[in-house]
């Protein structure tokens, strides 16, 4: 009886999730087109030096792509994002797993961590561009400062936060610790790993754009700033939108991720 009534219930589970994602992406979809149209409501009042609409900016973002400016600026602003997300990673999960579970080291270097914390990432600026210089190294270091300490925060909040029980239930049966560690802290915390991913890609979108323009204006920098000159607000207004909608993109990526990874979950 129990293996006949298991099919039945699968399918039920898979429509369920299927309509939940569905009704997001709907409910999605709705958000963004009533906030294009109260921005062309908006924009209407306003001369276009002020606010473009909408549809002037699509067709400056067409303008931009088709004499190929924002392709060539936004490949090379991904390269140092990417190269500094990566740096960030590399020292967030394993800083950010010591302090979750050893207390010494949590104890250590937490003050620290949130003191840096606290100051204004752009307040680093000065001192990257005296250690880094103004180009791609100074970048690539703006990058890390402004995603590393989110990340590490979140990483050691749901590292600590794992289940002792659990864990004693493998020191039970005899799991040596790196076992403990790959089959129970791991799968644990990982929920806190995708906050910590979702978060940090964000702050390098972020910080992306910030080295650019507070460093040597170069790529997308130079092209929002060329912009600002001649006051063409809808070229200005077209690169955040695809800053934004990079941003966006590269979070819905992560919660698929998510979602295909930590089954166990409740609602995933």
């Amino acid at each position: 009886m129990t293996g006949d009534a298991k099919p039945a219930v699968l399918p039920e589970k898979t429509a369920s999730r299927t309509f939940e994602g569905r009704s997001e992406t709907l409910l999605m979809l709705v958000s963004i087109v009533v906030g294009l149209i109260v921005w062309q409501l908006v924009a209407q009042r306003y001369s276009s030096f002020v606010l473009a609409s909408p549809t002037a900016v699509v067709v400056r973002l067409g303008e931009l792509i088709a004499n190929g400016q924002l392709p060539l600026a936004f490949l090379a602003a991904l390269q140092h994002m990417v190269i500094g997300f990566l740096i960030a990673c590399l020292i967030a999960f394993p800083l950010g797993f010591l302090m979750g579970r050893i207390r010494f080291v949590h104890d250590l270097l937490d003050p620290i961590v949130n003191l840096i914390y606290a100051v204004p990432s752009v307040a680093w600026a000065p001192f990257i561009i005296i250690w880094f210089g103004l180009y791609m190294e100074a970048r690539i270091a703006l990058v890390v400062m402004m995603c590393v300490f989110d990340m590490i925060i979140v990483i050691s909040s749901g590292a600590r936060n794992v289940d002792r029980k659990l864990m004693n239930v493998g020191r039970s049966f005899g799991a040596s610790g790196w076992q403990r560690t790959w089959y129970v802290l791991l799968p644990e915390s990982l929920p806190f790993t995708f906050t910590a991913l979702r978060i940090g890609i964000v702050r390098a979108v972020n910080a992306m754009i910030t080295a650019e323009l507070f460093l040597a204006a170069v790529n997308l920098g130079q092209l929002m700033k060329q912009a600002s000159v001649r006051f063409d607000s809808a070229a200005v207004l077209g690169i955040l939108v695809v800053l934004s909608l990079t941003g966006l993109l590269l979070q819905e990526l992560l919660l698929i991720a998510e979602r295909r990874i930590c089954v166990w979950r409740p609602g995933k």
